[in-house]
């Protein structure tokens, strides 16, 4: 079956995570595409901020991606309002730092839910509205830390390479229903989340730059949506290493090995 690329005359865009970051600057540029943008987040005081600033194209959907239920009907809604989403970016996650030395639970629980489950929890529900449809164009934003492990990524990346692989599979089966599923894996980009890295972070960019590259790659097609090049290739090399190699040159370029131990009143 011809992969289907979303167009605004196909139907609206739904945009989870979109209060902050590469959500907020994905559903402007989206909306200044010409797409009628379905914002989903928690914080609705943030909502409204985004739809004011999209020239009457952008709708809040304000909602927590951690309930199944409440993502079902989120997806009727939208459906009812704006028409049966034709293209959606699945974007809502967040970062919560794990050092091995103070292992927390609560650290991991909280991130699937957000990360992995709440993706599922999305995805479910859009694309049956896009099999009634016929067609439909899914984007699952993972990142480049679901290549390999990477300090203080324990949660953050298992989830992230779980969204990589639940990608590729669902391929397969989205292909044949006039769905195209596509993967993004950003380097990193300029949020609240990366703030909180306690290493260099190379070729860093701006989530509106992060933005542009996502929408051009939305329209162009392929598989996976991967920026800057130059640096997420780099690291897709550096998965070829022996793991010895691996964890030297990663060591190397965060200087990761020369760091203390967190102490247990550290922030």
């Amino acid at each position: 079956m011809t992969d289907f690329t979303a167009r605004p005359e196909n139907g609206c865009a739904w945009v989870t995570g979109a209060s902050s970051g590469i959500g907020r600057a994905v559903a402007l540029k989206l909306s200044h595409a010409g797409f009628s943008v379905a914002a989903t987040a928690r914080d609705e005081e943030k909502l409204g901020s985004l739809v004011a600033e999209g020239a009457g194209r952008i709708h809040a959907f304000a909602g927590d991606v951690t309930n199944a239920e409440d993502m079902t009907k989120m997806v009727e809604a939208i459906s009812v309002r704006l028409g049966p989403p034709a293209l959606a970016v699945l974007n809502a996650g967040v970062f919560i730092p794990v050092h091995g030395e103070r292992l927390s639970q609560e650290d991991f629980d909280k991130t699937f839910a957000v990360n992995l489950n709440g993706t599922v929890y999305c995805l479910v529900p859009a694309v049956a509205a896009m099999k009634q449809a016929g067609r439909g164009q899914i984007a699952i934003v993972s990142s480049v830390t679901g290549y390999g492990g990477l300090p203080t990524s324990a949660a953050y990346g298992a989830t992230k390479a779980a969204l990589i692989n639940m990608a590729e599979s669902l391929r397969f089966d989205l292909d044949k229903l006039g769905i195209r599923m596509q993967v993004i894996n950003p380097g990193f980009v300029d949020t609240p989340a990366t703030k909180q890295n306690e290493f260099p972070m190379p070729a860093l960019v701006t989530p509106e730059v992060a933005a542009q590259e996502i929408v051009e790659g939305l329209g162009r097609g392929g598989f996976e949506i991967t920026f800057p090049r130059r640096f997420t290739y780099g690291l897709k090399v550096a998965q070829l290493l022996p793991y010895g190699l691996y964890f030297a040159l990663i060591n190397r370029v965060t200087g990761w090995k020369k760091r203390p131990l967190k102490q247990a009143d550290d922030v």
